[in-house]
């Protein structure tokens, strides 16, 4: 996790998410790669004629905001690169990740509502539902970003072993405990021997190491989640995202998003990736 992608709109959520990416860098001797979309109004973006002025204008605001955002302290020391983007910034940051090799995004979410504010069109979401690389989601600031404990919520199905075992390299770069979670719901009941065996399996296939296998009872996947993590007093929770829908199929609704949406504390996300036959 060394080359770490932090998207930027100079608020206040997004030097939250800076600072923990700053941390992880001096720790891994990582390089940050800073970048900000231009949001301009959508008669600059569409139009070519004498709106110059005014679109440079955007861009040397922009660069005013970088320059003081440079200046912070705690940068110091740190291997950072920034870049404006062009376009939507969902687009901006799949580009930069494939350009710079980006092994993580770390970003930041605005409150309780969760995406829609932080980019227009909730590029957010659609960076956490699409990114093939770790995204970590950070809401509160993080003086001190120490992970001990770090729940991951699977259904411990052969799809989530990939996910699953870069979720478990994530957590060794930290020196995170694991505490793999299968929720157990209503409607998707497991005894509890179907659900030993089926984790016990699943950790040996991913050489899991320095991991606790744990089953929660809850009414929703989301709730179990939630509930657990608080309970063992995680600093982290982590689970794996389909391309598809951006959820693990086992859940109802946008589980990754609308988990991000309601917990406090930073939430971290792994791509199931598709064979396609």
């Amino acid at each position: 996790m060394k080359r770490i992608l932090v998207p930027t709109d100079f608020s206040p959520q997004a030097e939250n998410a800076l600072k923990v990416a700053v941390q992880m860098a001096k720790k891994n001797d990582g390089e940050i790669y800073l970048i900000h979309s231009l949001e301009m109004p959508l008669h600059l973006a569409n139009s070519n004629s004498g709106s110059l002025p005014e679109a440079l204008y955007f861009i040397k605001l922009a660069e005013k905001q970088f320059s003081d955002l440079l200046e912070r302290p705690y940068l110091k020391g740190v291997n950072l690169e920034e870049t404006i983007g062009q376009g939507e910034l969902y687009d901006d940051i799949k580009l930069a990740v494939e350009k710079h090799d980006i092994d993580m995004i770390v970003m930041g979410s605005h409150g309780s509502s969760g995406f829609k504010e932080m980019f227009i069109g909730s590029n957010t979401e659609k960076v956490v539902r699409t990114s093939t690389i770790p995204v970590l989601v950070i809401k509160n600031d993080h003086e001190n970003f120490e992970i001990k404990d770090f729940v991951f919520a699977t259904d411990f199905s052969d799809e989530c072993r990939k996910p699953c075992a870069v979720a478990q390299n994530f957590a060794s770069s930290v020196g995170a405990t694991m505490h793999l979670l299968l929720v157990n719901t209503p409607s998707g009941f497991k005894t509890t021997s179907e659900a030993k065996e089926m984790m016990e399996s699943f950790a040996k296939a991913i050489k899991a190491e320095n991991y606790t296998l744990n089953v929660y009872n809850d009414t929703s996947v989301e709730k179990g989640i939630l509930n657990f993590a608080r309970e063992t007093k995680a600093q982290l929770i982590g689970m794996s995202t389909h391309g598809r829908k951006g959820i693990a199929h086992f859940f109802n609704g946008s589980i990754s998003e609308d988990l991000v949406n309601h917990a406090n504390m930073p939430v971290i996300t792994f791509k199931i990736h598709h064979h396609v036959n």
